[in-house]
C-alpha cells in the first residue's frame, strides 16, 4: 500500500510540475533518466549478489548466525558484516527485510543495517584523505558503538 501511495504522489507531483513548467520538467526527467542509467552498472551486480547469497545461504543458517537465539554474538556478527560491506541504503534495507524473512532477529539485522550505513571500513582511504586519520578513526569507532546501542534498543523494543 505504501508503494502505491509513493508512486501516486510521484506521478501526481510530476504532473503538477509539467503543468507549471514543461521545459523544466522535461529537463528534470532527462537528468533523472541519465542518473538512473549511470547507477545501473553499480546496482545490477549488487542486486545479483544479494539475490545469489539469499538463494545459496539456507534460512536455517541465517537463523543460526543472525537469529534471535544468536544473541550478542549475532549482533557482533551483524555489526562486523555491516562494517565491511558496501552497498547503497535501498539495497541494504531490502536485504534487511529478506534477512528477517529468512529467520534473522531484529536486533541482529538492526546492527547489520546500522553499521552498514554508519561505519565505513571500505571507504577508510577516502575518509583519511579528507578528514585525517584521527577523525576517521574516532568517527568509525563511535559509529560501531552507536550501531550496537541501536541494535540493543531495537532488540528491547521488538
Amino acid at each position: 500500500m505504501t508503494t502505491i501511495i509513493f508512486y501516486s504522489a510521484a506521478i501526481g507531483l510530476t504532473g503538477i510540475s509539467w503543468l507549471k513548467n514543461k521545459e523544466k520538467t522535461k529537463k528534470a526527467l532527462k537528468k533523472a533518466y541519465k542518473a538512473f542509467f549511470n547507477l545501473l552498472p553499480a546496482l545490477i551486480p549488487m542486486v545479483l549478489f544479494v539475490g545469489l547469497m539469499l538463494t545459496l545461504i539456507p534460512p536455517s543458517l541465517i537463523g543460526r548466525i543472525l537469529g534471535d537465539e544468536a544473541g550478542a554474538v549475532g549482533v557482533a556478527v551483524g555489526t562486523f558484516l555491516g562494517s565491511i560491506v558496501f552497498m547503497p541504503s535501498f539495497v541494504a534495507f531490502s536485504l534487511g527485510e529478506n534477512l528477517l524473512v529468512g529467520g534473522a532477529g531484529y536486533a541482529q539485522v538492526a546492527a547489520f543495517v546500522a553499521s552498514l550505513m554508519a561505519v565505513g571500513v571500505s571507504s577508510l582511504n577516502v575518509e583519511n584523505q579528507y578528514f585525517g586519520n584521527k577523525l576517521t578513526t574516532y568517527r568509525n569507532i563511535y559509529a560501531v558503538f552507536a550501531s550496537v546501542v541501536f541494535a540493543i534498543v531495537i532488540g528491547v523494543i521488538l
